[in-house]
């Protein structure tokens, strides 16, 4: 392949009470000018706000309040969900940010470790893709030696969990010939595919539609859009080459649907 706050405005309202404070001290001052005999000097000088004393109090409150917001804008910032890539040059465009719920008893976090499909001979480790810094999409990189494995596209959802969980591959290289994909095409309709996650559960997949797409109109809903249940799509490249973009035009992509409890190996 080549797959294809609060924000500030809170510390602000902690400064307008400041000025408020501030113009109340006035006020009581003047009226104390106004008013009867100065007081023992003592005494006054123990009753009077300190300027200084104040100032610092006004400014901790502020400060308080500014951390809070900022810290719950950081948390925010760290768990809100990734934003929408654009779309990648290899294997289409990744999906839209958001992972499906979990669900029903093989609803975990456990990623996928091994990949197999028996009608075309698959039987690889499963690594692991994300992003790029330009939010394209990562595939295995040639010369490595997960070049050749298929890898997991760490955005989606973990196998057997309810949303679709991808699966990408290459389907050869110019150096090496044939890669872990290569044959992925050849797939039919009630072939199945098994994913053994790192927990040691198998989930079984049975492939419901095989089909080829131009990079250029990747069916993005289709591919990491909701469904009902558990399903999986394994992805490689098709079509003719374009030497001048150094890729091929098409995307194989087989569609398959979660048909059988999980097993432990």
């Amino acid at each position: 392949m080549s797959t294809g706050q609060d924000d500030a405005g809170t510390a602000d309202t902690g400064t307008a009470d400041a000025d408020a404070a501030g113009t109340a001290d006035a006020r009581t001052a003047h009226t104390a000018d106004a008013g009867t005999a100065d007081p023992d000097p003592e005494t006054a000088a123990q009753a009077r706000p300190d300027p200084l004393r104040r100032a610092l109090v006004v400014g901790a409150v502020v400060l308080a309040v500014l951390g809070v917001a900022l810290l719950g804008y950081a948390l925010v910032d760290q768990t809100g969900t990734p934003p929408t890539p654009s779309p990648a040059a290899a294997a289409g465009p990744p999906p839209p940010p958001g992972r499906a719920a979990e669900t029903g008893p093989i609803a975990t976090s456990s990623p996928p470790a091994t990949l197999r499909i028996p009608a075309i001979r698959v039987d690889s480790p499963v690594d692991q893709v994300g992003l790029n810094p330009d939010r394209t999409m990562e595939v295995p990189v040639e010369g490595t030696p997960g070049y050749d494995h298929a890898a997991w596209f760490r955005y989606s959802v973990t196998p057997g969990r309810q949303g679709p969980s991808v699966i990408i591959g290459h389907v050869d290289s110019a150096e090496a010939g044939p890669s872990v994909f290569f044959e992925l095409g050849r797939l039919r309709p009630g072939e199945r595919a098994e994913v053994v996650r790192a927990d040691g559960v198998t989930v079984t997949f049975e492939v419901t539609e095989v089909a080829v797409f131009p990079k250029d109109a990747f069916p993005t809903d289709r591919v990491y859009g909701p469904t009902t249940g558990p399903e999986l799509r394994l992805i490689t490249c098709a079509g003719s080459f374009d030497s001048g973009a150094g890729s091929y035009r098409d995307n194989t992509v087989v569609f398959a649907r979660e048909v059988s409890r999980p097993t432990p190996m």
